[in-house]
């Protein structure tokens, strides 16, 4: 509850006071502190000012300086007071590939996917934990190099920033190249929030035979700096201990403020387009006046739209202009270059004092680049790429195909140990046939699952799915799209709902929304259980190519298909940048625990939706008049079930489907998965291995499932995308799986 909230006479204790800069240590000072009382005593005539009583005093606020203050009123008001000034609340702010994520897991005990490219986080992700009596809530922000409004990242870091002001910001920096990771810093140091800077990866930054004083970073910063190795969870204790102090005010020690120093002549634009912004108090509550006119000096459109709506928004835009052409005249850069290149001063003048660059960082650099010579080499990097892909494919259908059988012998045993032990009845087909049979029959493949993860993730934190990108860059722009969609297409290998989130990170709005399109085209994880039951049973010697063979297909569609839509929006191209990480060895931990989440969602799909499904599946097979056929077929044909694909046939009948496919298929739009245990269910299998062929295809290609048509209405900005989306995928799906049948009928 906010302090404005409360009536005349009422009390309340207050639990904290957002705001920035002089305001918030105003109001502190003031005596509205954690667990002070405070009471109404009057509004004035037209409701603001408003009168407060606090530790013997009497204070007026404005409503909208009470805004900026919380309080609880109930009856334990002290006490739930106690307990909530107990939380700390913070926020992860760093590059991408500086360990952020990692950190947040371990710190948190939250298992979100790490990779070593950037990208991964694109949402804000929050944990919990306690320490010291402490109840942290802690908030992963999307990885950012700036705080300016070039991409959604920016712009949704510092909303949060500004908006959802944390207690304390912990920025995570990447040790092993620090001059580019403190430029984020001192941004953050312009919107004066309480910070603690991580060394994350400081034990690279030994390994180098690097030297740093850290205290000395510190001290220059003006921000306590702790170094960390999020993998090891080393430093990780002592980061926490010095969120905990800097959070209790013991600040004398831990941090002074400090003001980037950019220069006399820049310091005198900033300071004179402060002294204008000031004019505006309300722009005190929520925002630093020193970051706002920073950033405004900078063409920052974000900043732009709120100087439109001041009173005195035509002298501040003068002023603007004045200092532009005074910079321009006097630096012969433009004010916004040289406000970058002045903070990139700063940063290099304090690690000059600092930090001393270690013999052995040529050996690690020099190993990355010869990796690097290889699976980039202009002939050599495609053919690796391929062969990458299909190592993974093979070992994913042979060596998965071992204990697939191990468990499709125990759901066997189990549902025939259920037949001994059940009397007969509907009930007992509906646990053997329709709960059993149904869920088995997509649990058995729970172990290429597990491979396939196993495999993308060992490319992710490698760091070779960047590289991937890099390679790809060039055919994505031929395309109409940008290098940075190749790793949301990559990740559709695992699940096309957040690899559409994923596109978040794509600045470009036109190859953002190409390829939000085209992405249901890559083939899921959900889809993999299809294409080896068909496989296994048709094309067995040759299933690591099949499985190649379609996803490559999916990816050229894909293509093909973001070249066309290409011709219709319009152009927004902008540059190719992102970073290529060192290649790292993928920790054992990390590997296993993200192969062990995908493990537990699908676990969670096998208890939830195709549970659900198989047994309404089966209702919908057995009844009606389920005694009036003498055969298990002919009653499924005559069932609820069998009108439905009956109905759906003639459609589908040109590539070779029978109705039985055809309702699999339309299990399939709830999850790809539910194909599997539709077919077993009602024992059907493609007639042929043309039929074969265009149904791996057909289910290859065709509309995604619920949760992805959902993904592609909120990430494109509404239903015309997702409905387009749908049926262009359909049609696509039909042509092609046409095809395949006719063709594969000249050759099987």
């Amino acid at each position: 509850m906010k302090l404005s909230d409360l009536k005349t006479g009422e009390k309340a204790v207050v639990v904290r006071v957002s705001g920035h800069g002089s305001f918030r240590k105003r109001i502190t000072e003031m005596g509205f502190v954690k667990g002070n009382e405070v009471k109404v005593i009057l509004n004035a005539p037209l409701k603001d000012p408003i009168e407060y009583e606090l530790i013997g005093y009497k204070i007026s606020l404005r409503r909208e300086e009470a805004e900026k203050i919380e309080v609880l009123t109930d009856k334990e008001a002290k006490r739930s007071a106690e307990l909530k000034m107990k939380t700390i609340r913070v926020a992860l702010v760093g590059n991408p590939n500086c360990g952020k994520t990692s950190l947040f897991n371990v710190a948190s005990g939250s298992h979100e996917h790490v990779g070593n490219y950037s990208g991964v986080t694109v949402d804000a992700k929050e944990g919990y934990f306690e320490k010291n009596g402490y109840k942290f809530v802690i908030v992963d922000l999307p990885g950012t190099y700036s705080l300016s409004a070039f991409s959604a990242e920016e712009l949704y870091v510092r909303k949060n920033l500004i908006e959802n002001v944390p207690d304390v910001v912990i920025n995570v920096v990447d040790s092993s190249n620090l001059q580019r990771n403190l430029y984020l810093t001192t941004q953050i140091i312009d919107m004066n929030l309480r910070m603690v800077v991580a060394l994350n990866m400081y034990d690279e930054l030994q390994a180098r035979g690097d030297k740093l004083d850290v205290q000395q970073l510190g001290y220059l910063l003006g921000l306590p700096v702790v170094p960390t190795v999020s993998r090891s969870g080393e430093g990780i204790d002592e980061l926490f201990d010095t969120v905990i102090e800097l959070y209790e005010h013991n600040t004398e020690r831990l941090s002074r403020h400090i003001h980037i120093n950019h220069g006399a002549e820049l310091e005198h634009s900033i300071e004179s387009l402060q002294a204008l912004l000031k004019k505006n108090e309300n722009l005190r509550f929520k925002y630093s006046t020193r970051y706002l006119a920073i950033k405004y000096l900078e063409n920052d459109s974000d900043i732009e739209a709120i100087v439109e709506a001041l009173p005195n928004r035509d002298e501040i835009i003068a002023h603007r202009y004045e200092e532009q052409k005074r910079i321009q005249s006097l630096l012969s850069v433009s004010l916004e270059e040289a406000i970058v290149e002045a903070k990139y001063a700063f940063v290099q003048g304090a690690l000059k004092e600092t930090w001393q660059r270690g013999n052995k960082q040529k050996r690690k650099e020099n190993i990355t680049e010869k990796i690097d010579s290889i699976v980039t080499n202009k002939w050599a990097a495609f053919p690796i790429f391929i062969f990458l892909l299909f190592i993974v494919f093979q070992v994913t259908f042979s060596l998965g195909e071992y204990p697939m059988q191990w468990i499709e012998w125990l759901v066997d045993k189990l549902g025939e140990m259920v037949a001994l032990v059940m009397p007969d009845s509907w009930f007992k087909e509906l646990i053997i046939n329709g709960i059993i049979g149904g869920v088995g029959s997509v649990l058995v493949f729970l172990p290429n699952i597990l491979l396939l993860y196993f495999f993308i993730s060992l490319l992710e934190d490698s760091g070779y799915m960047a590289r991937a990108a890099f390679i790809m860059d060039k055919l994505m722009h031929k395309m109409g799209l940008h290098g940075k969609s190749f790793i949301p297409m990559v990740m559709g290998f695992g699940c096309n709902v957040p690899a559409i989130m994923a596109c978040r990170t794509i600045e470009s709005r036109k190859s953002r929304l190409i390829t939000i399109f085209i992405l249901p085209f890559m083939s899921c994880a959900g889809r993999l259980p299809v294409y080896i039951m068909i496989t296994s049973v048709f094309f067995a010697k040759y299933g690591g190519l099949i499985l190649l063979g379609l996803y490559l297909l999916g990816i050229i569609v894909a293509i093909i298909s973001a070249r066309i839509l290409s011709r219709f929006l319009k152009n927004d191209d902008l540059p190719f940048v992102m970073e290529l990480p060192p290649y790292r060895i993928p920790t054992a931990k990390s590997i296993f625990r993200h192969t062990w989440e995908k493990a537990k969602e699908y676990l969670q799909k096998m208890g939830g939706i195709i549970l659900i499904f198989s047994i309404i599946l089966w209702f919908l097979g057995y009844f009606p008049n389920h005694d009036a056929y003498s055969t298990v077929a002919e009653q499924q044909e005559h069932s609820f079930i069998g009108y439905i694909g009956k109905a759906v046939e003639p459609a589908m009948a040109p590539m070779g489907f029978d109705w039985k496919m055809d309702v699999g298929i339309l299990a399939g739009v709830g999850a790809k998965e539910l194909i599997v245990s539709t077919m077993a269910v009602l024992d059907a299998k493609p007639a042929s291995a043309a039929s074969a062929v265009a149904f791996l295809v057909f289910i290859l290609l065709y509309l995604p499932c619920i949760a992805t048509f959902v993904a592609v209405k909120r990430e494109a900005g509404g239903w015309k995308w997702a409905i387009c989306s749908a049926v262009y995928t359909f049609v696509i799906a039909w042509i092609l799986s046409f095809l395949s049948y006719h063709i594969a009928l000249m050759f099987v």
